[in-house]
């Protein structure tokens, strides 16, 4: 944390003691948080890391970038095509291993992992204070006191431990389920701790004494088990995909309604239940539907109120949904994209801010309210189109165009000399396996493989040209640069399909598959992979009717760029861009745009497109030589 001190201390000496002009102090403040918190990593290690890259890509509307953009070296970054605003994800940390559940209180999270471990981290940064380590297989269940000096965990070990968050010592091993401890909760005034377990019992645990005084049979596994805020005397159940009021001391059970997963407001008056294609708040007394709104995927899976209760946060897939629950209609304050597999938790840390976790192995940090204007304009019962992930981008310098394709068939095309998005369109695909487009002769071909078959489409026309059978897993495949043929790659062996025929024009096998550490790259018509122990391998597939002629690796000019960090590869915990044939790393990514899917670079232009729908494009000749 000293280089974060350091680093601190510069942006003070920079900004503050610089002239501030009337009126932007608040700005200032925000910003400066912004730009700390979206380049917190590099920062830590090098602080000039802020002049040379993040000051100057920060986004063009903020404060900061249009005070000090005159200063900017005309060696510095161009940047086009990102959102204007600081966008929603602020932070991201990766994780180990998978994570199930995550809780918060008083700047602290804690999240259980895979690997029987719970990390500890400051809610703020996301630095990791420390690793609590004693469960012996995962952690399924969280839970801190309401004053944050003890946290309880439960795990598929089928036991329970209570924390001491001081020392993060185990204080106690709570011993008896035979099953998997899904839930865990603690009373309000710290005495008695609550389970329910795949072993369909709950128990209530003395925190004191750590014995047992209560099981309870439920009949079905107990996906969670919570005091209920306004009696304690009462517990709120989730069981067989409903949820149910129960009272301790009778045993009298009864159901409150359809869902799996369920959330009190801070006041303890209202509580939300999923239950798939719905999200119902009740009133806690009457327990009658005061609100109700509808998720179009038919698939929320967890809710959260906001600390002011003002809105509720829905995890529904990979997506995370903020809807404004203060009127009798509710509706979608924003939509969160990022993650790469299913949210597993959702934690507000204040009313704007929301931290997750996924299977993904990351914990984002979002800001609620960075593009909200308003209510969306999309009735309640739907929602809005989002930007889907992108599956590959094509930059076509000459044209002054890149070509973004994403998982939902959308084609887009990007004047690189502005970053606007000047044309697009919808093709039949969903969720392509692997997808390119081209632009040629003012003609701009779709290209897309799914179930070993690659269609060829005319886009502009909405017209499928040909369906061609593989018969091959296909790893990676592009368009040539030409646009005549089409390189397919699997683990053995690179074909070359003409785009007009739908006939093979050329092949080459390579072994070492094993070790296929990159994607295919292309440069007019020559085809580039990497191997581990063999590194570069190049073939010219521009002679047609004869077979492709080998490359020596030496006779590359320039870096070929492959992904470092982020979600696809582990070797950094930073994402980034490094050079395959140096194997240095030549650019860092900013933390605020989500995980990487693809990049392409012409000598001059960067273009890289984001599981987010975004894209980035760079004028950075002087960094990559």
């Amino acid at each position: 944390m000293v280089c974060f001190g350091e680093c601190c201390a510069e942006l003070f000496v920079r900004f503050v003691l610089t002239p501030i002009q009337a009126g932007a102090a608040c700005q200032w403040t925000a910003d400066s948080q912004r730009l700390i918190l979206d380049h917190f990593d590099v920062i830590c290690g090098t602080p000039s890391y802020i002049y040379c890259f993040a000051l100057p890509i920060s986004p063009p509307s903020s404060w900061l970038h249009q005070c000090y953009s005159a200063e900017f070296s005309q060696e510095t970054w161009v940047v086009k095509g990102v959102s204007a605003g600081w966008g929603t994800c602020f932070r991201t940390v990766l994780l180990d291993d998978r994570s199930d559940v995550l809780t918060y209180q008083k700047d602290t999270i804690a999240v259980g992992l895979h690997s029987c471990s719970i990390i500890i981290l400051n809610a703020i940064t996301g630095v990791q204070v420390y690793v609590l380590s004693g469960h012996t297989n995962w952690v399924r269940s969280l839970v801190f006191s309401l004053d944050g000096t003890s946290l309880v965990s439960g795990g598929c070990d089928n036991i329970i431990k209570l924390w001491d968050m001081q020392t993060g010592g185990v204080v106690k091993t709570l011993q008896g389920h035979t099953g998997i401890v899904q839930s865990v909760s603690i009373s309000a005034d710290s005495t008695t701790i609550v389970s329910g377990s795949h072993d369909e019992t709950i128990r209530l645990w003395d925190v004191q004494t750590g014995e047992c005084h209560h099981i309870i049979q439920q009949g079905d596994c107990v996906q969670h088990a919570y005091f209920f805020p306004l009696d304690p005397k009462y517990l709120i159940l989730v069981s067989g995909w409903k949820s149910w009021q129960l009272d301790i001391s009778s045993q009298q059970i009864v159901p409150v309604s359809d869902g799996h997963s369920i959330d009190f407001s801070s006041d303890g008056i209202q509580f939300a239940v999923c239950n798939g294609s719905a999200v119902e708040v009740h009133d806690s007394y009457s327990k009658r539907i005061v609100a109700r709104f509808c998720m179009a995927d038919l698939g929320c899976r967890y809710c959260r109120f906001s600390p002011d209760n003002r809105a509720i946060a829905v995890a529904s897939g990979v997506t995370i949904y903020i809807w404004d629950i203060t009127g009798s209609d509710p509706y979608l304050l924003e939509t969160f994209i990022g993650h790469t597999s299913s949210v597993s938790s959702l934690e507000f840390s204040s009313p704007s801010s929301l931290i997750s976790t996924s299977q993904d192995k990351s914990v984002r940090f979002w800001h609620i309210g960075a593009l909200s204007k308003g209510p969306a304009p999309a009735n309640s019962k739907s929602i809005p189109t989002t930007s889907a992930a992108i599956k590959s981008i094509n930059l076509q310098a000459t044209d002054g165009i890149a070509i973004s394709n994403h998982s939902d068939g959308v084609v887009r095309v990007w004047d690189i000399s502005t970053g606007s998005c000047k044309a697009s369109f919808q093709t039949p695909v969903k969720d392509p396996h692997w997808m390119d487009s081209h632009l040629t002769n003012g003609r701009l071909i779709s290209v897309w493989n799914t179930d070993k078959k690659t269609c060829i489409w005319d886009t502009e026309k909405g017209k499928l040209l040909r369906t061609v059978d593989i018969h091959d897993w296909i790893m990676d495949f592009r368009i040539s640069v030409d646009g005549s043929q089409v390189f397919c790659l699997d683990l053995k062996k690179i074909k070359a399909w003409s785009i007009l025929t739908g006939k093979v024009v050329g092949e080459v096998q390579f072994s070492n598959s094993r070790h296929l550490r990159s994607m295919l790259t292309i440069d007019t018509l020559e085809v580039w992979i990497y191997l581990d122990g063999s590194g570069a391998l190049g073939w010219d597939f521009g002679n047609l009717g004869s077979s492709p002629v080998k490359l020596s690796a030496t006779s590359r000019n320039g870096p070929r760029l492959d992904f470092i960090g982020g979600i696809r590869q582990y070797r950094s915990p930073l994402p980034g861009i490094e050079d395959t044939v140096t194997k240095k790393t030549v650019l860092q990514l900013p933390a605020r745009l989500v995980t990487c899917s693809d990049a392409q670079w012409d000598g001059r232009y960067l273009v890289v497109g984001y599981d987010s729908g975004e894209v980035l494009i760079l004028e950075c000749n002087h960094v990559l030589h």
